[in-house]
C-alpha cells in the first residue's frame, strides 16, 4: 500500500482541533518535566546532563490512553507525525530524534503507522555552552481514537549536575534505546535493490534472520512487514511476488505516484524490516 500523509490532510485536522488541543507550559526543575495532559493521553520531556561534549541524552515520553494511537515518523493516510523543536536561544539543539519500532494498524481503506501503547521517541541534544542548562521544547503529536487529536505542549527542563545520579531517567532512556530498530548485520540486512524505469516498483532482496534463540515466533515462515520510506510524507508498505528462500527473500514494493518532477538521482530513503520480534532499518541509495 503507497501511503501519502498529506499537508493539507493534516492542516484540516488541525484546524478542527487545534484550539482545544493547547496545554500550557509546563516545567520542572528536574530531570523530568512535568506530565502534559489531553482527553487522549499525555507527554513529558526526560534528559540527562549533557557530557564532556556537550551532548545530552533526552526523550519524549508519550502514553496513549487505552483505544488511542499516537504515529510514527511517516504515520500513514491521515496521521500527524511527532514535531519537536527547541526554542531559538536557548543554548540548546536538537540533533535526531529516533523511533521505535512501529505497528501497522488497518481500518478499511485506512492504514495508520503508529503506537497503541506507551512509546518513548530517544532524542539527541547538544547543549552549546558550559553553564546551567535549560531545554525549552514544544512538542507537538497527533493522538487518535475515533478522530485525530492535535496534542501540543512546552515542556521545559532544567538539568542539574552531571555528578548526580538519576537512575530512573537512565532507565527510561536506555529501554527507550532497546525498542529501537537495529542496524544492519550480515544475517540481517538488504543486500539489493533496484527501481523499475517507470518509478513504480521498488525490488528489494533481503537476508532475513532464521529461527534462533531471540528469533520471535514467526520469524523465518512468514513474510516480513516492510515499511519503506520515500520523500517527505511517503511510505510505501504493499508488497507482490514475495519469496521467502531459506534467509533469502525476494519482493516487489509498490510505489505508486511520486512527487512530480520529483528525481531519484542521488536519493537516499530508508527502509525498515520487521520480522517477527526483530527488527532492522536501513538506507537505500539511488545513483
Amino acid at each position: 500500500m503507497m501511503i501519502i500523509s498529506s499537508g493539507p490532510r493534516r492542516l484540516l485536522i488541525a484546524v478542527v482541533s487545534l484550539v482545544t488541543a493547547l496545554v500550557p507550559f509546563y516545567s520542572a526543575h528536574a530531570e523530568m518535566s512535568a506530565w502534559a495532559e489531553n482527553e487522549g493521553g499525555r507527554m513529558r520531556l526526560v534528559a540527562l546532563a549533557p557530557d564532556a561534549a556537550g551532548k545530552i541524552r533526552a526523550a519524549l515520553q508519550i502514553e496513549p490512553k487505552p483505544g488511542w494511537i499516537t504515529y510514527w515518523k511517516e504515520p500513514g493516510n491521515s496521521g500527524i507525525p511527532p514535531q519537536i523543536t527547541i526554542a531559538a536561544g536557548s543554548g540548546v539543539s536538537l540533533d535526531a530524534i529516533a523511533y521505535p519500532v512501529p505497528k501497522h494498524f488497518f481500518k478499511g481503506a485506512i492504514e495508520d503507522i503508529a503506537y497503541d501503547a506507551p512509546v518513548t521517541l530517544p532524542l539527541s541534544l547538544t547543549a552549546a555552552g558550559k553553564g546551567p542548562v535549560t531545554i525549552d521544547a514544544a512538542a507537538f503529536i497527533g493522538i487518535c481514537k475515533d478522530i485525530c487529536i492535535p496534542f501540543q505542549a512546552n515542556l521545559q527542563l532544567k538539568l542539574g549536575p552531571a555528578i548526580q545520579s538519576h537512575p530512573e531517567e537512565e532507565a527510561i532512556l536506555q529501554a527507550a534505546d532497546a525498542r529501537l530498530p537495529k542496524p544492519p548485520s550480515q544475517d540481517f540486512d538488504v543486500t539489493a535493490h533496484a527501481i523499475s524505469p517507470d518509478r513504480k516498483t521498488l525490488s528489494l532482496t533481503l537476508a532475513l534472520p532464521g529461527e534462533g534463540p531471540g528469533v520471535g515466533p514467526g520469524a523465518g515462515k512468514a513474510a516480513p512487514d516492510i515499511i519503506v520510506t520515500g520523500p517527505s510524507g511517503y511510505a510505501f508498505t504493499k508488497q507482490t511476488g514475495g519469496e521467502r528462500d531459506g534467509a533469502a527473500f525476494k519482493v516487489d514494493i509498490s510505489i505508486g505516484k511520486l512527487p512530480k518532477d520529483y528525481d531519484i538521482s542521488g536519493k537516499q530513503w530508508s527502509v525498515l524490516v520487521i520480522d517477527g520480534e526483530m527488527a532492522m532499518e536501513t538506507t537505500l541509495a539511488f545513483e
